[in-house]
């Protein structure tokens, strides 16, 4: 990723007006600063009948879950509230008791080949978990990205719990930087992963490549039905480096995108939709491209993980060190986005939500770019509004 010196500004499509607001740290219970480039979505069918949620929130962080974590990247909630979170440079996946805090290691996924941005990346829980066992996870190996699925046995010896992997889905470009990494199962069942163009900006435009793309795929690993290009995964493409997947209570498919110079964007997601890299980075004129629904300056985000709850998307930010609430009418953006918690927590990863009004917040300051403090990395339990 190349991150340059970045600014924040807003743009309100509704009105046709530039809105423009500094961005300083917001503290945990502070109401947020506004910022961020907003517009109307790409996807706003019946949007204008739609409320919108209110333009202005608040973030009060509740409690530390867990700390001295090492690389965190993906979670995943289990049933019983526990949770999984997966160690990008470790390649393991761990059992967090959401109560205690008490950290148990499942095991070391075989093949991981963790080199720059990749590693372990998502983690994700079958549809099927309660009778299955099964946990999903993108991960580089030594030759390519891919997603794989393996047995949670948690009555075996902590750091036996995990079976041998068994590979869904492969073949997806690798390299240093952009190797996407978000997995999730959408609404309908089928497993939704975001991909990067790896570094070779071309990849994203061609739509026989998996990278820079938005797949769309059966458990088992095979292009799910009703895709928008027959007999192949790819749901959406023209990405750059796709790191959150979330949906609305409607069931609409929301991605945050790291941008290269200027613009880093939160998208509606269209299937079959072109979302413009490498010619295109945020709001495009040309008519051939999906236009994002909130951008910013790429030092003000660099998003990761997203979560939807009650009308609003929370996004993670790396390079900006806070966390953005963007309120929604449908897929279009309701209000300028708010930043909450600017500098306090450093880097910040993935979001997830926790139930009700409450979200998990997971730290990346062992990445290699972020500047640990004790007790990096952790996970946090935030009240939303």
């Amino acid at each position: 990723m190349i991150v340059q010196r970045r600014a924040v500004t807003a743009v309100l499509a509704a009105a046709a007006l530039l809105l423009t607001a500094g961005c300083s740290s917001g503290g945990s219970d502070s109401p947020g600063d506004s910022g961020g480039t907003a517009r109307g979505g790409t996807a706003a069918s019946g949007a204008a009948t739609e409320s919108a949620a209110p333009a202005k929130g608040s973030v009060k962080v509740l409690r530390t879950v867990a700390e001295a974590l090492r690389t965190p990247w993906g979670l995943a909630a289990l049933p019983d509230g526990a949770l999984l979170v997966s160690s990008r440079d470790d390649g393991t996946i761990t059992r967090i008791d959401a109560k205690t805090g008490r950290k148990t290691e499942l095991g070391t996924v075989s093949g991981v080949s963790p080199a720059g941005e990749g590693g372990l990346l998502g983690i994700a829980l079958s549809p099927g978990y309660a009778s299955d066992h099964m946990i999903y996870a993108y991960f580089t190996s030594a030759s390519d990205n891919r997603i794989v699925r393996m047995l949670y046995d948690e009555r075996k010896p902590a750091g036996e719990q995990l079976g041998a992997p068994d590979t869904v889905f492969k073949g997806i470009p690798k390299g240093p930087i952009h190797n996407g990494g978000r997995i999730a199962f959408g609404p309908d069942g089928m497993l939704y992963a975001g991909t990067g163009e790896s570094g070779l900006r071309g990849l994203a435009q061609d739509r026989k490549s998996l990278g820079g793309k938005i797949l769309r795929l059966t458990p088992e690993g095979d292009p799910a039905p009703g895709n928008p290009f027959p007999g192949s995964p790819v749901y959406s493409y023209g990405h750059r480096n796709v790191q959150g997947l979330a949906w609305d209570d409607r069931q609409r498919l929301f991605a945050s995108e790291f941008g290269q110079d200027t613009w880093d964007e939160l998208n509606a997601i269209r299937p079959g939709g072109n979302y413009g890299w490498p010619d295109a980075e945020g709001t495009s004129s040309d008519s051939r491209f999906q236009s994002p629904l909130a951008q910013w300056h790429t030092d003000d985000a660099s998003p990761s993980g997203i979560a939807s709850l009650h009308g609003v998307i929370w996004m993670a930010s790396l390079k900006g060190q806070r966390l953005w609430r963007i309120p929604l009418r449908g897929t279009q953006a309701a209000a300028p986005p708010q930043a909450f918690l600017t500098g306090t927590y450093g880097r910040l990863r993935t979001v997830a939500a926790a139930g009700g009004d409450k979200i998990w917040l997971v730290t990346s300051n062992t990445d290699g770019r972020g500047r640990p403090k004790k007790g990096d990395d952790r996970v946090l339990e935030l009240e939303v509004k």
